[in-house]
């Protein structure tokens, strides 16, 4: 099988870059569908009107977003794309515009261009958007032809969100390298169905690498509100890094094992990078990894604020019932925790979880 790496056709990233956007849109046209928030317009807005000022052949059409990126609404914005012969769709915002903006642009056939707010994912740069119904509820994946055409993230807008954003985004991020090496060493297929190239298991192993030396320095400066060079590497490494290296080299346990949270309300509320996070030590436990590994992702997570046991996310008194359920959720037909290098069985899960909870409290406690 044929090795296949995806990515966007242009990643930009740096302080005030929203304002120079129109320097980056060669080939997208001139007239522009920005879906945007109602509290994006007044914060994001004047970056555009700096930057298109003066710029009559720039055609801007706003569009707020409501709040889910649903089948309706985004056909909706779709046929206005097509009725007014719009050329490119800019998603400015979080996680569920960027889903609707890539959406839109791909049932529109016109370009993609994703402007995060935040660095707490990985998903500005992937080919998929997730669907919701009306009621929030996750209605489907949605799998993209191909990724944005350009990523443009400003690291002056980054700095203004909560710390925690950023460090949930770490937490996303520290899942890719340990999840791209299962992938490797068992064979399976990446998320676009090829094997992973070498290139793209090389930037999952960048993700840790470049963590555990910036992690703790970005979350000072951006307390502050400030950018350093450690807060641009940790915004790559979350925005681009990881997302190019686990769509393309792979995914494993731990993302398959904080699918199986959803059995367990008390996790609801908690950001999808801190899940990942401790479910990146329980993947550590299950394969039985080196105890000085281990350890420095323990380490490295109570360092930045990443949870190291069930209580670090509100769940004090976990139900064995549950995490049970979760367990054989993490092991469905189809999850990914199947790239594992071995036979994996919801029992394993379970185990896993409970002495990840366990090392996580002694370590607290030394």
């Amino acid at each position: 099988m044929s090795r296949i790496l995806k990515s966007p056709s242009k990643y930009v990233q740096g302080f005030n870059t929203l304002e120079e956007i129109d320097k980056y849109l060669e080939g997208m046209g001139n007239k522009l569908l920005v879906i945007i928030s109602e509290s994006g317009i007044k914060r994001i807005k004047p970056s555009f009107d700096n930057c298109f000022k003066g710029k009559e052949d720039y055609e801007l059409r706003y569009e707020i977003f409501r709040g889910e990126s649903t089948e309706e609404a985004i056909m909706s914005m779709a046929n206005i794309v097509k009725e007014n012969d719009l050329t490119a769709v800019i998603g400015v915002g979080g996680g569920k515009i960027i889903d609707t903006a890539k959406a839109v642009a791909h049932y529109s056939e016109v370009p993609m261009v994703i402007v995060p707010t935040v660095a707490s994912t990985d998903s500005p740069c992937s080919s998929l958007s997730i669907l919701y119904k009306d009621n929030g509820e996750f209605d489907r994946y949605l799998f993209l032809s191909k990724s944005p055409d350009m990523v443009l993230v400003d690291t002056n807008v980054i700095v203004k969100a909560p710390s925690s954003l950023l460090v949930a985004g770490m937490g996303d991020a520290l899942a890719t390298y340990f999840e791209a090496r299962a992938c490797r060493n068992s064979g399976s297929n990446n998320q676009v169905a090829g094997k992973p190239t070498k290139t793209a298991t090389a930037m999952a192993a960048m993700c840790w690498d470049i963590l555990k030396k910036d992690g703790a320095k970005s979350i000072k400066a951006i307390e502050n509100k400030v950018t350093t060079e450690a807060v641009e590497n940790i915004v790559e490494v979350n925005t681009y890094l990881s997302s190019v290296g686990f769509e393309s080299g792979g995914l494993g346990a731990a993302h398959a094992i904080q699918k199986g949270f959803t059995f367990i309300p008390e996790l609801h509320n908690q950001y999808h990078g801190n899940k990942v996070a401790f479910c990146t030590i329980a993947q550590l436990v299950l394969e039985n990894a080196a105890e000085e590994e281990l350890y420095d992702v323990i380490s490295f997570c109570d360092n930045v604020g990443l949870p190291i046991c069930f209580s670090d996310m509100g769940y004090d008194e976990v139900d064995n019932e549950l995490l049970m359920k979760a367990s054989e959720k993490a092991c469905a037909e189809g999850s990914t925790i199947h790239n594992m290098p071995f036979e994996v069985k919801p029992y394993m899960v379970y185990s896993a979880l409970l002495t990840a909870d366990t090392i996580g409290k002694e370590f607290k406690n030394q």
